[in-house]
């Protein structure tokens, strides 16, 4: 999806290409993942000249909070505690993150 949002059109290929930059991957499984994203609606395709062109169909971050959420469900039962607990036990949130967000839950709490 990064790479979709990055450029107002792409195709299959594109991904492809940029994704091998990185690490190894196979065609078919970009293309299977594409095609799993437009199922979920996260994608738009239209049939260009010789390929399909994939478009984002939904601002990033309404996709960003519905993965997160079908996680948080699929792994947690929709609880988000253990996985914060997991961030934070692993120090994969820096103290400068967990001033962040007391700030924001702070904030949230006086708009009750």
């Amino acid at each position: 999806m990064k790479i979709v949002w990055g450029r107002e059109r792409t195709t299959v290929r594109d991904v492809y290409e940029t994704l091998l930059e990185r690490r190894k991957v196979a065609y078919t499984t970009v293309m299977t993942m594409m095609r799993i994203l437009e199922e979920k609606g996260y994608l738009a395709k239209s049939a260009a000249e010789k390929a399909y062109v994939y478009t984002a169909a939904e601002p990033k971050e309404r996709v960003v909070g519905g993965m997160v959420s079908e996680f948080l469900q699929r792994v947690f039962d929709g609880a988000a505690k253990p996985l914060l607990l997991h961030l934070v036990e692993n120090r994969e949130v820096s103290a400068k993150e967990m001033e962040e967000i007391a700030a924001m839950l702070k904030k949230s709490k006086g708009k009750r």
